[in-house]
């Protein structure tokens, strides 16, 4: 069984940055993807953004140039950098894994762009 736990979200005013963590039950380098998704209210869950086990990384059109994934090989630790936040970009972010053909998701954690 994969736990996935993420941190970091909060409340940030328009412009502002935040730094989302997420922390796998087992090593990520066991994983084929690991990667970020957000649900708005009323709005379907979407990808943010994802990085391959090989490095290679994707990300949302409307999340270009505003964040970035990234792992910490030392802390076993999967993030996801944000900077120039708007209002559209509250929602929940969930991490998640894939393994072979199974997708694990975290609980999630809110992200409030408000001022």
């Amino acid at each position: 069984q994969v736990q996935l736990v993420e941190s970091g979200g909060g409340l940030v005013q328009p412009g502002g940055s935040l730094l989302l963590s997420c922390a796998p039950s087992r090593s990520f380098r066991i994983f084929n993807t690991m990667g970020w998704y957000r649900q708005a209210p009323g709005k379907e869950r979407e990808l943010v953004a994802s990085i391959t086990i090989g490095g290679n990384t994707n990300y949302a059109d409307s999340m270009k140039g505003r964040c970035t994934i990234s792992r910490d090989n030392g802390k076993n630790m999967v993030y996801l950098q944000m900077n120039g936040l708007k209002p559209e970009d509250t929602a929940v972010y969930y991490c998640t894994a894939r393994l072979s053909a199974m997708d694990y998701w975290g609980k999630g954690t809110l992200v409030t762009v408000s001022s």
